[in-house]
């Protein structure tokens, strides 16, 4: 199959869960392409054109730091191909890191997805549910409560204050769009500067107020999500434990230096997925990581959830061939049921 992925910027990407799922793509035979969520091209009345890099199969790279040096490398040359010779389209940026000097870039990824997605091609996840989850901290309250801690979303700053006092004074402040640990706060009532906090994050937008859940000062876990179902692969289940390093950081955010830890699948952990998958199948969101601390789902990530390549360090497959053979599948059912089957039902389809 002809596959392409869209990161934020070839040059910047670092080596994460995107390049992993590629590089086994790649040696699974298939046409590579990569391109950055800016090299969109669009045509009256024609396809929309990718600007992309397509890697060439041989020779095969033993490392992936060495299979991405080699997407990289200035001497691999971008062409532009029509996105209608593309068999899938691969959303993988990340709209809530992008710079405040490329907000450009937040929408228009899953925009032009759409438009793709209109002309046949598959995309996952599927791009008009995850404009319906583009502020995922918005579409996970759309779940149950029974799984949630007690939260609330303003830009109000009599309302925040309402909520710390009815939460025993004490609550974690985040940015409604946002990730990566950016900008969240743990507000106790010894917190200083209160206030001022309150108005610098409220000046960005809106802001969700969260219950503080005290089990979170030994970690929270990632649980990877394929098709509703938790990903797995030779026995083995994409849980992932991320542990503070620092005992007085309540955020576990690996790009802030949390550690990651093999993880059992609790009973609790279990009844999360459990009434959240059907939502994400019907919606048709492929790949989804869920963050639980005990007994609470505390964020969703749908728009470009990682982890996968910290699993071999930890002791846990790769899982990258369990994914890529999930979308080889859909591949087959498409080409049996001759698009009958829309995307939305093919990008969950196990």
């Amino acid at each position: 199959m002809k596959i392409c992925f869209v990161i934020s910027d070839i040059e910047s990407e670092a080596v994460g869960t995107s390049v992993v799922l590629m590089k086994k793509a790649h040696e699974r035979g298939h046409d590579l392409y990569v391109m950055s969520v800016g090299d969109f091209i669009f045509h009256h009345d024609k396809p929309i054109s990718l600007r992309c890099k397509k890697v060439p199969k041989t020779p095969k790279s033993r490392t992936v730091d060495k299979f991405w040096e080699r997407v990289q490398d200035e001497e691999l040359k971008y062409k532009v191909i029509s996105s209608s010779d593309m068999d899938v389209l691969f959303l993988r940026n990340n709209p809530t890191e992008e710079a405040d000097d490329r907000h450009w870039a937040e929408h228009s990824g899953i925009a032009f997805a759409r438009m793709i997605q209109q002309n046949g091609v598959l995309v996952l996840n599927d791009a008009f549910a995850m404009s319906h989850a583009f502020i995922d901290k918005l579409y996970f309250e759309e779940l149950p409560s029974l799984i949630k801690p007690n939260s609330l979303i303003s830009r109000n700053k009599e309302d925040l204050l309402k909520f710390w006092k009815d939460n025993g004074k004490k609550m974690v402040l985040k940015p409604l769009e946002g990730s990566g640990g950016q900008n969240v706060y743990l507000i106790d009532k010894d917190k200083k500067n209160l206030n001022q906090i309150i108005e610098t994050i409220t000046e960005k937008g809106y802001v969700i107020a969260q219950e503080f859940l005290p089990e979170v000062s030994k970690g929270d876990v990632r649980v990877i999500l394929m098709n509703g179902k938790i990903l797995e692969e030779d026995g083995e289940q994409a849980v992932i434990r991320r542990v503070n390093k620092d005992a007085s950081e309540f955020r576990s955010n690996l790009a802030l230096g949390a550690k990651a830890e093999k993880a059992k699948l609790t009973p609790e952990m279990q009844r999360i997925v459990d009434v959240t998958a059907p939502k994400l199948i019907k919606d048709g969101l492929f790949f989804v990581g869920l963050d639980i601390v005990k007994d609470k789902l505390i964020e969703i990530n749908v728009l470009s959830p990682g982890g996968l390549d910290y699993c071999q360090d930890i002791g846990l497959p790769a899982f990258t061939d369990t994914v890529i053979e999930a979308i080889e599948r859909k591949m087959e059912y498409k080409k049996h049921y001759k698009n009958n089957l829309s995307n939305r039902e093919l990008a969950t389809m196990d």
